[in-house]
């Protein structure tokens, strides 16, 4: 901090991920000394943590980091609710989406505008916990987004030819659209810089920077297509506005490659001899290195290396023979053979039509370096007052443009002048010498009284003075209140109280296994096994109303809650009011919009997974806010889910025991991209109405993809998992709401599935082995997945 404060650069620390409940205490530690520190802001995605912050110290800043899911104007009112003073919004928003949210927000809002694109809901990505049990919302994202995947349409097989990376968006590049960020009164933009290289933030903060404040002075876009091809070249799977020109599914995933590709250099001609003959599209000299894409229809591979040669063929002469060598330069376009080192290519693989990048520019790189390397080259402004009075001492004071102050003075007052006075040309040059320094002096203001005479050692004493005087202020820490004592048990007694003026309204109930149905016969299905409580998830919304009174058939009919999406954009408020028409008793609710709706209109709601409520200031802040109960996060293992029943009470908590994990959430609609000519839900047909498509990955799983009424698809796991064998704990601990959900399951799976967990509660079978009896049920198979004991 005091290395960015001395320069005028504010500093962030990243604290956006889900906090479990025995962490809560080391995190507000964590949380002292990072406001201690005199960090500006903490970026935060936990609920919980953000009240635990606004406890400790009303002094630091929160901003709600883009894993929160904030979509609309209720998801920033969430966030202006916990304290937060500035909204880093979804990637998923287009610049028509930004300018409803901005017009409708009080606090200042940041977006990104460049590097790499999660293809899911940033904070609703499940896929790295579902598969390898590193979670995205912990900071372990293991890019499953960037492997191959096959489409199995009604069971068979798509063929896509070289499109495989259907889940690999193209990098974000918005620095053309930085005027219209600007007219829209976003406050900040935010650069995506995951394990990227300093190469890469010099280049990519120096051209946005350039662009931010041409757009603010008025004048052209200042970035030519030399600074593109240099960004390319920093890093890039293909440049594209993301979703902020609104959604084109065709354009924003090219499903060809995932990894670095910088710049298109061409397409081979032929292999001549030992040299690569390509057609050039873009500059390439001795140095680079290069890649070449696999060509899944010869199976020629991916190979690369370094280039050693650059020539061109020679003119009406056989193909090998080379008349001029290139220059340091080398060749822009055109025909050229490339030589490479003797083992970096087999060129016995290579094929004609083979696309050809360049990933690496050394002497770019070597450029790069130099603006970083070294001292800093960054400046501050300084605007200095000097007061000279003869028979007075001498007075300078300092202010830096970032709003750091200081005063030296004198210890001897001035002498008069017995023969020349000091004047004003005099002291601006001894204080204008301010090389050694950060500072560079933009004013001067001199009094001058009495025709003084100023020592020239005395100013530049005073100035180094100053100098030093300044930095110390810039590097020390604000004054900020910060509590005492631990915030935590406070919390945590305020929780407490508040579970005992509940208790005594709260029935005591035997455990209940609540189903959550997807179609009318599952729903038909779970109402005849006599669940105790419905939940309807549904494709096609129509048929909700049908599906309320089919639940509702009998005279011990269930409870009836209708979930709602996922994700509320600007114009999607209308969706509550539909859903809260339906007959039901209630909404599960999946974001804010929801809880804002259903609080404002006094409807019952359950919280669902969606809201990330890992610990037990989370699930107090959401009961606060008027839910009947709280769904546990995907995120906790077994031991945290104990954790958080003793940190909570039990009634208010809801368990999702057995389910295909929902892996990723996407705007991205993969049916659009790959099944349909259409670019977006206006045009594509709707192909998600009239097949069954899943998702076929690398060691041959199949992962369901279905879209809900907003287009926005979920990818689930092929693989049930069930905490069957935890179910006598967690009966133990008081729990009595389990969650059994169903994806594409039949009616008589249905049954099964719900009978052997009611056997398992009542004590019929042996709750350990039940995954077992699932396994064999299911034609996915079954496993104990996160909640497994290993």
């Amino acid at each position: 901090m005091a290395i960015l404060h001395r320069r005028g650069v504010r500093g962030y620390v990243t604290l956006n991920t889900l906090i479990f409940p025995a962490e809560l205490e080391r995190v507000e530690q964590i949380v002292r000394r990072v406001a201690a520190a005199g960090v500006d802001a903490a970026i935060v995605q936990d609920l919980g943590l953000a009240r635990l912050i606004r406890s400790i110290t009303p002094d630091l800043e929160i901003h709600a980091s883009t894993q929160m899911s904030i979509t609309s104007s209720a998801g920033i009112r969430m966030a202006e609710d916990l304290g937060c003073s500035r909204v880093i919004l979804a990637r998923e928003l287009s610049l028509r989406e930004i300018a409803k949210v901005t017009e409708q927000s009080r606090l200042p809002v940041e977006v990104f505008v460049h590097g790499a694109l999660c293809v899911a809901y940033s904070g609703q990505c499940l896929t790295s916990e579902a598969l390898g049990g590193r979670s995205a919302n912990r900071g372990e994202c293991a890019q499953a987004c960037r492997m191959e995947y096959e489409v199995i349409r009604d069971g068979e097989r798509v063929d896509l030819g070289d499109v495989s990376y259907l889940l690999s968006p193209q990098d974000l590049a918005a620095y053309d659209l930085i005027p219209e960020l600007v007219a829209l009164g976003v406050s900040s933009v935010k650069i995506e810089g995951r394990l990227k290289s300093p190469e890469y933030v010099a280049n990519i903060t120096k051209n946005y920077r350039r662009s931010i404040d041409a757009a603010v002075s008025g004048r052209p876009d200042p970035i030519s297509d030399r600074d593109i091809y240099e960004m390319e070249m920093s890093f890039s799977r293909g440049f594209s506005h993301g979703f902020l020109d609104g959604n084109n599914h065709k354009r924003l995933v090219r499903g060809d490659y995932a990894k670095k590709r910088g710049v298109f250099l061409g397409r081979v001609v032929e292999v001549v001899g030992d040299r690569l003959r390509v057609e050039l599209a873009s500059p390439v000299k001795p140095g680079d290195g290069v890649v070449l894409d696999a060509d899944s229809r010869t199976g020629a591979p991916e190979q690369g290396g370094r280039v050693y040669v650059v020539d061109r063929p020679g003119k009406g002469r056989r193909p090998g023979t080379t008349v001029t060598a290139t220059g340091p330069e080398g060749l822009s376009a055109g025909p050229a053979l490339l030589g490479f080192g003797r083992h970096d290519l087999n060129l016995g693989r290579v094929v004609p039509g083979q696309r050809l990048w360049k990933t690496d520019d050394p002497e770019l790189s070597k450029r790069l370096k130099k603006t970083f390397e070294g001292p800093s080259k960054r400046r501050v402004d300084l605007d200095l007052r000097v007061r000279a009075i003869a028979g007075e001492a001498l007075v300078i004071e300092g202010t830096t443009i970032t709003g750091y102050h200081a005063r030296v003075e004198s210890v001897a007052p001035l002498e008069p002048a017995i023969t020349r006075a000091t004047d004003e040309v005099a002291v601006r040059k001894q204080l204008d010498r301010l090389g050694g320094s950060i500072y560079q002096l933009r004013s001067l203001e001199v009094i001058l009284e009495g025709e003084p005479m100023i020592p020239l050692s005395l100013l530049n004493e005073l100035r180094r003075s100053l100098v030093d005087r300044l930095d110390e202020a810039a590097a020390t820490a604000p004054e900020r209140s910060i509590a005492e004592v631990s915030v935590l048990p406070s919390l945590r007694a305020s929780l407490q109280s508040l579970a005992a003026e509940e208790a005594p309204s709260i029935p005591t109930e035997e455990p209940n296994v609540l189903a959550l149905c997807r179609t009318i016969e599952q729903v038909e299905a779970a109402q005849s096994s006599g669940v105790s409580t419905l939940y309807l998830d549904f494709h096609d919304i129509k048929r909700y109303a049908e599906a309320v009174r089919i639940a509702r058939r009998g005279a011990a009919s269930p409870e009836v809650w209708i979930a709602t999406t996922r994700i509320e954009k600007p114009g999607e408020a209308n969706l509550f009011r539909y859903l809260a028409k339906q007959g039901a008793d209630g909404l599960l609710v999946r974001n804010a919009g929801g809880i804002a709706f259903c609080a404002h209109q006094q409807i019952p709601f359950v919280a669902d997974f969606s809201l990330n409520a890992a610990n037990d200031l989370t699930v107090e802040w959401l009961k606060a806010r008027g839910a009947a109960r709280v769904t546990a996060s995907y995120d906790l293992s077994a031991d945290q889910l104990f954790d958080l029943l003793r940190a909570t009470p039990s009634a208010w908590l809801e368990i999702v025991i057995h389910q295909q994990i929902p892996m990723f959430h996407m705007e991205h609609c993969v049916f659009c991209a790959v099944l349909s000519p259409g670019t977006n839900k206006t045009n594509c047909g709707r192909p998600c109405d009239h097949h069954e498509v899943s998702l076929r990955d690398r060691v041959g799983k199949e992962h369901p993809l279905t879209a809900d009424i907003g287009c926005r698809n979920t990818l689930f796991n092929a693989v049930p998992q069930t905490a069957a064998e935890f179910l006598p704990a967690l009966i133990r601990k008081g729990l009595r709401h389990l969650r059994v959900e169903f994806l594409n399951d039949g009616p008589e799976a249905v049954e099964h599935v719900l009978s052997l967990y009611r056997d398992a509660i009542d004590g019929r079978r042996d709750a350990r082995l039940l995954w077992k009896a699932l396994k064999a049920t299911n034609h996915y198979g079954v496993t104990r997945g996160q909640l497994a004991v290993l």
